[in-house]
């Protein structure tokens, strides 16, 4: 049983995913193994992830595994209707729509969990917290989780350093395969694919604040250089804030380029990022958007207290008037301006993100019971063996060590 806004948009969302499907070689090949191998046969897997295409695909591929697969979306924004339509017509469970409301937002959470699953595969953490909030049968039979976001590794994190986490959780987020590429390339890319779209401006020339410098933040200022933007990151952490500099940026807290930026994107995964303070200090149609994670970088409610007026003045843009009449521009409410203004990152970077959480979860059932309750690291075979298999979809081929190198390579003298 799924609940999606409308099932006749299945043929759209059909091609979506078809064309997701088609460039996403690496999670084809392991869904074929994982398929002949019958590896989630028996296996309960709920998943909380951005429900688009490139998600859709990887939700069949488990099911295709043998799996009972729910899904809900991570993001009220970010769910694309006619993908939730043609994933429901595979056989997942589905329990999706954009622009859901936070109440349903979380009776879809609960409805994947009544589906007592074995296996999360969480975006934020917010499966695996309300699994633990309510306890019982339902948390004991989870053999573990798999989280695709900083944001949600922090979270757990936090919980096991307080002794709560009570399942073994692989951080996705952290494998190499995932935050060198989807990070920087992904959100890099897509990050401006849906500020252009949202507003259909010119890059090229504006002042572009980024806050902070982790991957996506990198991956967003070195693109919006090359689109022609002068590029001022802002950070907490003096060694990325010399790393910046090192790159060729400026670099100033935010209170300073609160007056010089027309266009601020938060890439943190904090809160309060940009606030009132600084809010008051912008230049007149200054734009503001987040591609870190929750609509908490930029204080929303700050700018609709501060606000005399606002309007809609397109699908993605409202238009806040402050008592000044300089006008600010907030896109996608303050959510991920990638995913609700745009399709997200490209196939082929998600092709090794949702590779690796592939085959976290079969190292999950693999390891049933022998895992500690702790956040724990892609194991790096893993993570090589997605590198590996990119590479060749790429038609590239890479030296390998002989066994002269790799025997000086163990030894301790010259």
């Amino acid at each position: 049983m799924s609940q999606v806004k409308d099932i006749k948009l299945a043929p759209s969302g059909k091609m979506k995913m078809e064309w997701a499907r088609e460039h996403k070689p690496v999670l084809a090949k392991i869904t074929r193994r994982l398929v002949s191998q019958k590896t989630f046969k028996g296996y309960k897997i709920g998943t909380c992830l951005h429900l688009e295409a490139k998600t859709a695909v990887l939700a069949e591929s488990l099911y295709q595994a043998g799996a009972e697969v729910a899904i809900t979306g991570s993001n009220p924004l970010s769910t694309q209707d006619d993908v939730a339509a043609a994933l429901s017509e595979t056989g997942v469970h589905v329990y999706a729509w954009h622009g859901v409301t936070e109440t349903d937002h979380q009776k879809n959470l609960n409805q994947v969990l009544d589906l007592q699953p074995d296996i999360l595969i969480d975006d934020g953490a917010e499966l695996s917290i309300l699994a633990h909030l309510k306890g019982g049968r339902l948390l004991r039979n989870i053999i573990g989780a798999c989280e695709e976001t900083t944001t949600g590794v922090m979270r757990l994190k936090a919980m096991e350093q307080q002794g709560k986490l009570r399942f073994p959780v692989i951080a996705v987020n952290d494998a190499l395969t995932k935050y060198l590429f989807d990070s920087q390339y992904g959100t890099g890319q897509s990050g401006l694919e849906g500020i252009m779209r949202a507003t259909n401006l010119l890059l090229a020339g504006r002042n572009v604040v980024v806050a902070g410098y982790g991957w996506v933040g990198r991956g967003v200022a070195e693109r919006a250089r090359g689109m022609g933007s002068k590029v001022i990151v802002t950070e907490v952490n003096p060694v990325r804030a010399l790393e910046a500099l090192m790159e060729g940026f400026d670099v100033m807290p935010m209170s300073e380029a609160a007056e010089k930026g027309d266009l601020f994107i938060t890439a943190t995964g904090d809160t309060d990022v940009i606030t009132s303070s600084h809010m008051l200090k912008m230049k007149d149609k200054a734009i503001l958007c987040n591609v870190g994670h929750y609509d908490v970088e930029v204080k929303v409610r700050d700018l609709e207290r501060i606000a005399i007026r606002h309007k809609k003045v397109r699908p993605e843009v409202v238009e806040y008037t402050l008592p000044s009449r300089r006008r600010l521009y907030l896109l996608s409410e303050g959510r991920l301006v990638n995913l609700a203004a745009a399709d997200g990152h490209p196939a082929e970077v998600m092709d090794m993100s949702f590779a690796d959480q592939a085959l976290s979860a079969e190292y999950l059932s693999k390891n049933k019971g022998k895992l500690p309750p702790k956040v724990v690291k892609v194991p790096e075979e893993l993570d090589f063996e997605v590198a590996q298999q990119r590479l060749e979809a790429f038609g590239r081929k890479i030296d390998k060590l002989s066994r002269l190198q790799q025997k000086y390579l163990r030894s301790w003298h010259a």
